[in-house]
Formats: structure tokens, C-alpha cells, sequence
């Protein structure tokens, strides 16, 4: 089994910072962490889920065009624990944000963990509101 939780939402004025975290857990996840890639969606009202960051296995990362710069993704692999740090953000910004994980494919195009198929298992959530 795998278990994710994201935690750290808030709401946050343009051009401060936050930062969220997913725990990852489960005896599935456990055993085998070191071959999951992972990844943060945000969800605005109304709108489709859209990729933020994604990280593999070997810890390369991607981030879509509108948080790159401004967002940074890590993992803390003593803890099982998914960083993403939110800095300057945008009132576009707002929006649930999930976490969602799956044991690696190793693609050679790290773009193909934008999908949100990529994904198995996901979290529930954390609301991130940006006000101006």
C-alpha cells in the first residue's frame, strides 16, 4: 500500500512563500522508495488538474512553465517526505495542490511524468490560497 498526505496549505499573499509537504507512506512505498517518481498538482476551481513539478527516481525534476522559478520540488528520502517550496507566488496560483506517486518507469523523456496517468496512488489535498 502507498499513502500519501500533504500538509502546509494555507493562504499566502503574492510574493510570499510556503512551503508544502506529502508524507509518503505504506509497505509498498516502503520497500521500495527508491524507485517511485513523484509529482504536484494543482487543482483551481473549475479547472483540470495541471502538472507543477515532478521528480524521478534519480531525482531529476521538471516544472511546467508557470512555476518554474518560482517553485522548487525535494525529497527528504530519511523521512519519505515530498517538498515543494512556493516562493513569489501568483493569486493564479490558488488551487488545491496533490500529491501523487507511482514506482518509476525511467523514461528517457522525464515529460512523460506531466500525465496525471503516470499516477497511481494520490493524496487528498492541501488548499493553497494567494491573495493580492
Amino acid at each position: 500500500q502507498v499513502q500519501l498526505v500533504e500538509s502546509g496549505g494555507g493562504s499566502v499573499q503574492a510574493g510570499g512563500s510556503l512551503r508544502l509537504s506529502c508524507e509518503a507512506s505504506g509497505s509498498t512505498y516502503n520497500r521500495n522508495y527508491w524507485r517511485y517518481c513523484m509529482g504536484w498538482f494543482r487543482q483551481a476551481p473549475g479547472k483540470e488538474l495541471e502538472v507543477g513539478a515532478v521528480i524521478d527516481s534519480d531525482d531529476s525534476t521538471h516544472y511546467s512553465d508557470p512555476v518554474n522559478g518560482r517553485f522548487a520540488v525535494a525529497k527528504d528520502k530519511a523521512k519519505n517526505i515530498l517538498y515543494q517550496q512556493i516562493d513569489s507566488p501568483k493569486p493564479q496560483a490558488t488551487g488545491m495542490y496533490y500529491c501523487a506517486a507511482d514506482v518509476s518507469q525511467l523514461r528517457k523523456d522525464i515529460l512523460a511524468l506531466r500525465k496525471v496517468g503516470e499516477y497511481r496512488y494520490w493524496g487528498r489535498g492541501t488548499h493553497v490560497a494567494v491573495s493580492t
